[in-house]
């Protein structure tokens, strides 16, 4: 069992003096999450390309959105499940606020661009251009780009007796044309897909002539002056091309979002590879939950596609400008230093880092604990180093991890593999059911086992998310295991752009809980109390209820220490909340800094005027979990955010940090984090989201704050 929390008075398990709306509502909370990454995209302190970068970001979030959540409720609601929200709402009627909410974001989204990121990135000679700009010569060297690389790929595809409305894959751009028949008249409808595997942004400077290339080309004294055209600027453009002896009457951009949110049926007698490939065929599939439509398109155009494609018109997204602004993730990766974050370079964790004489990292922890932060803590030299060492020594017999996502070019992967090669033992658990990584990780679960590494694919009906890995090692006549538990995923590239927190040990006890853990997720063991981790399905929700009812009895004991602190990337659970109200009434403070979605409501008289909430977003993605309770003086992390997904359908591990050097690094990202004068949004307990500090208010920056000092406890460790 996990180290007991001190006797507590237990919960009331009755709600009843607890008020119907404490909760928010978490499909509304998740689009105010993204509305605080656009306000990033709107304000004009943070470097252009930044900007461009988080209006992408805004783009792709909300694309997933519709995919999974809102494709959720229209099934809920077609299907005529009465299932209602935490707080009180039918399915349509939060489809309905959805709507209403998103093009208010859309709007918004569309205007940062048009209005200041456009405007700002032409001031700076990045040009996104359309095709009546451009000069003769330009449009000359387009036209042959077309013919030559465009064209070809293109495929118009006619609507006519003979022809049935063509079937639009999800999130693809393409063209309504509407053609007229200038021999026999009439009119027909046809669809143009404008090609993902081109870029969607054409360079029409490297295009010039060479006689031309000196006005754009980068010098000493100016950088490059990137033209760029819309290719579905480019394609409209030549149309009459693709319909020669048709008149084009008229065109308008579109872009479906389809249902992505599917289950794998899965049953033990199935290879689940083969199950989730079928499921990811249908995913193309899916049925219809969002069109996004240019705004000059005509009445008469939407209503042929809301007929053909079978859209409600409620879930139309009306866009001034250019559609699927994620492509401007392009824009962002454009060679310009000056209009971007100046460069971080995380740095080698002073318990890792180089000396006269190269220790291991094996020696290293045998030694002690360490706790690594990341990205401010290099994840190379830290998670990296050790799994490659584990796989070059001698010494060590056995690795096994846990897989949820990792990168295209893993060196994770290659290290298991080579140790597979090594003749040591190596099982990875790759979840092949991660969303959208899907189809790479059964890449790499087929690579792993050609390898002669043993893949397992967990539990039936549960994902496995947490990030473990434990290495056993013979030294002399003793076996020693040597674990790594973190929040974030095996992941070098993520690893430079989330922050996490990481865990290795080679404490026994720690070794024998994660032992039993793989032997769980491998075999037929059917453990569910560890020694010193809450896992879940089982054990994370009861643990954390428990530390929260020992937070209330010391408070009521009169211990004027009690206080609580979490971190994590939601906060949705309704017994967590309930506890943490609990907590509240009995006077306990409890800080929260969430990223995305919160349905507590903090602040209110009588239930939650000891809670506040707070959310960081900047240059780093804010991902670790971490819980403080300060008068049972336990710190714990781990891959579980409170989410009725994470603590009943996944296997999730959260571990406690005992050495007091290491909850002093903890320590102080509460603190920096819930400092007054951190930039931050606040929630108030109506459920909006307030920037904070105030305008003319002393403020500073978390993130920044971490990143300065890592660099001096690097500096000092040289």
């Amino acid at each position: 069992m996990p180290t007991a929390p001190p006797a507590a008075t237990a919960l009331p398990t009755s709600t009843a003096d607890l008020p119907e709306d404490r909760y928010l509502n978490r499909e509304l909370s998740w689009l105010d999450f993204n509305a605080r990454v656009l306000a990033l995209a709107e304000d004009t302190s943070m470097p252009l390309l930044e900007r461009a970068n988080f209006l992408a970001i805004f783009a792709a979030n909300l694309d997933e959105f519709f995919m999974v959540r809102v494709a959720g409720l229209k099934r809920r609601h077609e299907t005529g499940l009465s299932v209602r929200s935490a707080d009180g709402l039918s399915p349509r009627e939060q489809l309905a606020l959805i709507a209403q909410r998103t093009q208010v974001l859309a709007d918004r989204h569309a205007r940062a661009f048009l209005d200041s990121v456009q405007p700002a990135l032409a001031d700076n000679n990045i040009h996104i251009v359309t095709w009546d700009v451009l000069t003769d010569d330009e449009r000359r060297r387009m036209s042959e780009y077309f013919h030559e690389v465009v064209f070809p790929v293109l495929t118009p595809l006619a609507v006519d007796p003979a022809h049935p409305f063509p079937y639009i894959s999800g999130l693809s751009l393409n063209l309504a044309v509407t053609v007229k028949d200038v021999e026999e008249g009439g009119e027909h409808f046809a669809r143009v897909k404008v090609p993902d595997n081109v870029d969607r942004f054409v360079r029409v400077d490297r295009l010039m002539p060479a006689e031309f290339r000196h006005l754009y080309a980068k010098t000493e004294s100016a950088p490059a002056k990137p033209l760029l055209l819309p290719l579905e600027y480019l394609i409209s453009a030549h149309l009459d091309h693709l319909f020669p002896g048709m008149e084009i009457v008229e065109h308008h951009a579109f872009r479906i979002t389809r249902n992505a949110d599917f289950e794998v049926e899965e049953d033990r007698d199935e290879d689940l590879l083969q199950a989730l490939e079928r499921e990811l065929a249908r995913r193309r599939f899916g049925s219809p939950v969002r069109l996004e439509i240019a705004g000059d398109m005509t009445e008469h155009m939407l209503e042929l596609l809301l007929r053909e494609l079978d859209v409600d018109p409620e879930d139309v997204i009306e866009v001034p400008g250019l559609l699927d602004l994620s492509s401007l993730f392009q824009v962002a990766g454009i060679d310009r230093p000056a209009l971007k974050n100046p460069p971080f370079v995380p740095a080698t964790h002073p318990a890792f880092g180089e000396r006269e004489t190269p220790k291991s990292i094996f020696a290293t922890l045998r030694d002690g604990d360490v706790l690594v932060h990341h990205p401010y803590d290099s994840f190379s030299t830290s998670v990296q180093r050790f799994i490659e060492q584990a796989a070059a020594d001698p010494d060590v017999l056995a690795i096994k991890q846990t897989l949820y996502r990792t990168s295209g070019d893993s060196p994770i992967v290659n290290a298991l593999i080579d140790a597979a090669a090594a003749g040591k033992q190596v099982v990875a658990l790759v979840e092949i059911k991660a969303r959208f990584d899907e189809h790479a990780n059964i890449k790499w679960a087929r690579q792993l086992e050609q390898a002669g590494v043993h893949v397992v694919y967990g539990l039936v009906g549960l994902k496995t998310h947490c990030k473990t890995c434990l290495v056993v090692r013979r030294e002399g006549s003793t076996i020693r295991r040597y674990c790594h538990i973190g929040t974030g995923n095996y992941n070098p590239k993520t690893a430079r752009l989330y922050e996490d927190v990481g865990l290795f040990t080679a404490a026994p006890d720690i070794g024998a809980d994660l032992t039993d853990l793989f032997n769980t997720l491998t075999g037929y063991s059917r453990k569910v109390e560890y020694r010193n981790l809450l896992v879940a399905p089982h054990g994370v929700r009861a643990g954390i209820v428990d530390r929260i009812a020992a937070e209330i009895e010391r408070s009521q004991s009169g211990h004027s220490d009690a206080r609580i602190r979490l971190k994590a990337n939601a906060l949705v659970d309704e017994q967590v909340i309930d506890a943490l109200y609990r907590a509240s009434q009995a006077g306990v403070p409890v800080d929260v800094v969430v990223r995305g979605i919160c349905a507590l409501r903090p602040g209110v008289p009588g239930l939650s005027e000891n809670i506040t909430v707070r959310s960081i977003l900047g240059q780093f993605l804010e991902h670790s979990r971490i819980f403080h309770f300060q008068s049972i003086d336990e710190f714990w992390f781990g891959s579980a955010d409170m989410m009725h997904r994470n603590l009943d359908r996944r296997v999730e591990v959260m571990a406690q940090v005992r050495d007091p050097r290491l909850t002093r690094e903890l320590d102080y990202v509460f603190a920096s984090a819930m400092d007054p004068t951190t930039r931050c949004w606040t929630l108030g307990e109506n459920g909006g989201w307030t920037a904070s500090p105030a305008a003319g208010e002393e403020v500073r920056d978390h993130q920044g704050q971490m990143m300065r000092r890592n660099r001096r406890r690097a500096d000092l460790s040289q």
